[in-house]
């Protein structure tokens, strides 16, 4: 069974590239290494909802992170998301990921599984692989609630130590996993594209793993928060708000990250695979004018300056 898992920081949700024949761009993964790399962020994620887990066949699958473990080189740690309609399935995706060099996997939970099937799940996988299972709870897209208790109890028996926790109101829950768990049992790391990160911070989160396509902005945030500095990182979330709640907006989010990233020079095409919503004109005119009025450019490469 795996140990307590010692992460946090920022760990970037990692779009899936393709060219724009939609097939698997592996020149653009690596680029797209290099570039998450410069912000300073603390690791990679892959393969997550953001990432079309669901859209790829499982040959792609391995491809994609093959190719990320691989282009990372150990530089920071890559964790790989595990979604599965059934507890067989999911322990063969974890155990590829760990063959593959995943320093983690960080798993869905199965369609309206009560709590019990929910703990007898996530043991099973933690079980199965050597390297450490964290809980992906977003009952928004997966439609599955995974209650405290069951979270903190996950913690104390079933040998899973973190969750990524995207069920708003995020404050409560975290309170609440606390209460029940215990900082050593169970770390949290926040998503909701970084929506709440300071709130989360400030309840007790150790990090945040989401997509935003400026993460230095959230790089900044929490090494501020991290040094003992609030007000300074407040005073960055605040800054940076707009658009990061303008970024992540249901149904789009994909298609304006990988705008951003495109723009960046960070992967060569923006496209996306079916189902999924593309971006208009006008969105994408709008999106720009709120990169411009936070004080970010969307045609700069590399990491850009973040301000107060």
């Amino acid at each position: 069974m795996p140990a307590p898992i010692d992460a946090k920081g920022v760990f970037t949700i990692c779009p899936t590239p393709f060219d724009d024949a939609l097939k698997v761009d592996t020149e653009s993964i690596k680029s797209l290494v290099d570039f998450l790399l410069d912000t300073g962020i603390t690791g990679l994620a892959i393969l997550g909802f953001l990432g079309e887990l669901h859209k790829l066949s499982n040959a792609e699958r391995r491809l994609v992170t093959e190719t990320f473990v691989k282009h990372t080189k150990g530089r920071v740690p890559v964790w790989v998301g595990v979604r599965a309609h059934g507890i067989t399935g999911a322990i063969e995706q974890a155990q590829e990921a760990q063959d593959a060099g995943a320093a983690a996997v960080f798993a869905a939970p199965l369609d309206n599984a009560g709590d019990a099937l929910l703990f007898d799940y996530y043991k099973a996988v933690a079980d199965a692989v050597k390297i450490p299972v964290v809980i992906h709870d977003f009952p928004d897209s997966f439609g599955t609630e995974i209650r405290p208790e069951v979270v903190a109890r996950l913690g104390k028996e079933g040998g899973v130590h973190m969750i990524k926790m995207e069920e708003p109101p995020v404050g409560p829950k975290i309170s609440r996993i606390r209460e029940l768990a215990g900082d050593d049992a169970m770390k949290i790391f926040g998503g909701l594209g970084g929506m709440f990160f300071l709130e989360e911070l400030q309840r007790g989160a150790v990090g945040t793993m989401t997509g935003f396509a400026y993460p230095e902005v959230l790089v900044e945030i929490y090494n501020r928060f991290a040094a003992g500095d609030e007000v300074g990182a407040a005073a960055v979330f605040d800054r940076y708000c707009p658009l990061i709640r303008y970024e992540f907006q249901p149904k789009l989010g994909l298609a304006l990250r990988k705008h951003v990233y495109q723009q960046r020079g960070a992967i060569k095409s923006s496209a996306i695979r079916s189902p999924g919503m593309r971006a208009d004109a006008l969105t994408i005119k709008e999106l720009e004018a709120t990169i411009a009025r936070v004080g970010l450019s969307v045609n700069a490469r590399g990491r850009q300056a973040v301000k107060a």
